[in-house]
């Protein structure tokens, strides 16, 4: 991933992290493929959670998407979709 998209990203991120810290857990950046996919990684309690799912699709993606809507799509690593 390009340094400045990548500053992007982890920006956006920042923005949510105090609300997933303060459930105990954080998301960290695997990769960003060609087609514009960001994979995730949801750490700390966000791993299993049963509400990540929805922490994923209606916080983190709705801003990584607001701030960078180049990026088409956001999935974690990690979760299973119920």
């Amino acid at each position: 991933m390009e340094a400045e998209l990548r500053e992007r990203v982890e920006k956006a991120l920042d923005s949510i992290r105090p609300y997933l810290e303060a459930d105990g857990g954080n998301v960290k950046v695997v990769e960003l493929t060609p087609e514009m996919v960001l994979r995730l990684e949801l750490t700390g309690t966000c791993s299993s959670c049963p509400m990540s799912t929805m922490t994923l699709k209606a916080g983190v993606e709705e801003a990584i998407k607001r701030d960078i809507p180049e990026i088409s799509k956001v999935e974690a690593v990690n979760v299973a979709v119920a």
